[in-house]
């Protein structure tokens, strides 16, 4: 896969993220607000992948923008980093019904505009957010508890990444345990951004598109 030069890459994701506003391939284009296609830096190194839009995000426009993005911030500014730095997504780009889970057909309908997005933004880390996204992307069943902090060399988007599976912000919310964890994998963000000097994971995948039925969120 051909390197998309800076310029090109703000320029195409603009252009992809107008083309995506009009997406009806499943259902939930019929009750959503808008679509939420992701924010921050097209040149971000690092890539946060969430679940779906909320309420919140879906009036809008932009993901994490509720209680759990104030989170995220919170964790950001602990490793020296701001909205600006990185770039978020999520696995949907509309919000289903009351908050529910992705459903499986949601989920393949949607999944081309994600890998389209890696795509372009190239980053080099890929920190997915929960179950969803982390089954999705590593193309392998293991859920959130059992993965989570565990690094692993993948290709998505045609370039080889580092994909870094954490638990979502949401479930860290009123759970003291688990925010604790979350710091604690959040913190290892700036080393494995390192470069060479990063420690070399021991897994190295190439998923298959996972079967959808396979997501859940724990």
């Amino acid at each position: 896969m051909a390197a998309v030069e800076p310029l090109d890459r703000t320029q195409q994701l603009a252009s992809f993220e107008r083309l995506v506003s009009g997406c009806t391939r499943c259902a939930l284009a019929k009750g959503r607000t808008q679509v939420v296609f992701g924010s921050g830096n097209p040149e971000a190194e690092l890539l946060f992948v969430g679940e779906a839009p909320g309420f919140h995000e879906d009036q809008q426009g932009f993901p994490f923008v509720g209680q759990a993005g104030k989170l995220l911030d919170k964790l950001l500014a602990g490793i020296g980093l701001t909205r600006a730095d990185v770039y978020v997504a999520n696995v949907l780009k509309c919000r289903p019904p009351g908050n529910r889970d992705p459903q499986p057909e949601e989920i393949e309908a949607c999944e081309s505009h994600l890998f389209r997005q890696i795509e372009l933004i190239q980053p080099r880390l890929v920190a997915t957010l929960g179950n969803f996204a982390t089954k999705l992307l590593s193309g392998k069943p293991a859920g959130i508890t059992r993965v989570h902090g565990q690094e692993q060399w993948t290709t998505l988007g045609g370039n080889r990444v580092l994909l870094y599976p954490l638990y979502h912000p949401a479930a860290a919310l009123y759970t003291p345990r688990m925010l604790e964890v979350l710091e604690e994998d959040f913190a290892r963000i700036p080393t494995l951004l390192g470069g060479e000097d990063a420690p070399k994971p021991v897994l190295e995948i190439v998923p298959p598109p996972a079967p959808a039925a396979q997501l859940g969120l724990f």
